[in-house]
């Protein structure tokens, strides 16, 4: 099981709490459509770099 660690009391939780169990701190979630446009983008500069 991956675990990733909480910055308010440095314990390691599971990496796909939302919440941490021990001090009640909530980690921040990176909205999905910035993901899709990062990689949209990515794809469009590797296609002007291969076509250019």
């Amino acid at each position: 099981m991956k675990k990733k660690e909480c910055p308010a009391c440095a314990m390691e939780t599971d990496r796909k709490a939302d919440v941490c169990p021990i001090c009640g701190y909530e980690f921040p979630r990176q909205p999905i459509h910035i993901k899709i446009l990062v990689w949209v983008m990515i794809l469009l500069l590797l296609l002007y770099w291969v076509l250019w």
